[in-house]
């Protein structure tokens, strides 16, 4: 059975991966894909849990470490549940975030260090990243303004804390070129979503040159 293929999707708040995510395993399962879409956190029954109490509004404030090992439980049970089961079954999975949100928003947007936030992160996920990391980049304030609807715990932080998170993933990006592409947020979705699949098409020979965009 043939190795199935591990996505995942980064980018500030607002800077439209979600979207990007649904769009991409939209073509994917257009061109005869399995294809299985996560979010972190989440995923499973205590990712879910961890979610409710790491994006929830509290008067408290949340300690940078308390919140990185939350994030990190989250993140080990979706990778031995859900994660590395489907991707050798054959299945594309595909993330809304994943270890490179820990680094910039915890390693160096709360100033825990990305030094300490990937070495957790290495033992927490023992050997599972990505095949492919799509960081949409958008500028900050861009994508605070682009949101609807009330704002999680994380999407309340003030526009400097959103800007570390941003040059974080940067950083993140210049060091990691084999594994993550740079995708420029501002681009429509169509543009967005054609340059994604650019990124992701080489992971599999068999996919169209082009998404096939599904009917309906």
């Amino acid at each position: 059975m043939r190795r199935g293929r591990f996505i995942s999707f980064e980018g500030v708040e607002g800077s439209g991966k979600s979207t990007l995510s649904a769009g991409v395993a939209a073509a994917l399962r257009a061109s005869g894909r399995e294809v299985l879409q996560l979010r972190e956190p989440g995923g499973t029954e205590l990712g879910e849990a961890v979610r409710g109490v790491v994006l929830a509004e509290r008067e408290a404030t949340v300690d940078p470490l308390a919140e990185l090992y939350l994030m990190l439980a989250a993140r080990a049970q979706l990778c031995a549940e859900r994660i590395r089961p489907a991707v050798e079954a054959g299945t594309w999975v595909l993330c809304d975030r994943f270890i490179d949100a820990s680094v910039a928003y915890q390693g160096h947007a709360r100033g825990l260090g990305p030094e300490l936030v990937m070495d957790l992160n290495a033992k927490t996920i023992q050997g599972l990243l990505p095949d492919r990391t799509l960081l949409v980049d958008l500028d900050p304030l861009k994508g605070l303004l682009r949101q609807t609807g009330a704002a999680d715990r994380l999407g309340q932080e003030a526009e400097e804390f959103h800007r570390r998170v941003r040059q974080g993933y940067l950083e993140i990006a210049r060091e990691n070129p084999e594994r993550i592409v740079v995708l420029d947020g501002g681009l429509g979705i169509k543009e967005l979503r054609a340059a994604a699949w650019r990124a992701i098409r080489g992971l599999d020979p068999g996919l169209p040159s082009l998404a096939i965009e599904p009917e309906g």
